[in-house]
């Protein structure tokens, strides 16, 4: 029987057709980990953090459960921005 199994460097990378989308997922969902973190640590409900974030609730159900695929990197930009938080991009060597 033949090994057909693949290793990746990271779950982005075996999600995604190309490394450019593999680097759009990462950086998105980093993204949408520090704003959980945000939520979490003010002890937001979700209606009040949806109203802080200009969003509805479900989609900050969505935001808070992960779900990377519903999230464009402008939308989470503008919901950190309406945070009151700054967004630094840094590119470094692969």
């Amino acid at each position: 029987m033949k090994d057909t199994s693949q290793q990746f460097e990271n779950v982005w990378d075996a999600l995604a057709d190309t490394t450019e989308e593999a680097g759009n997922l990462r950086v998105r969902a980093e993204l949408m980990q520090q704003i959980d973190a945000i939520v979490r640590n003010e002890k937001w409900t979700q209606v009040v953090a949806a109203a802080k974030c200009g969003v509805t609730q479900p989609r900050i159900s969505d935001l808070l459960r992960g779900r990377v695929s519903l999230f464009s990197l402008d939308a989470l930009v503008n919901i950190a921005t309406a945070l009151g938080r700054k967004v630094r991009v840094e590119i470094e060597a692969a």
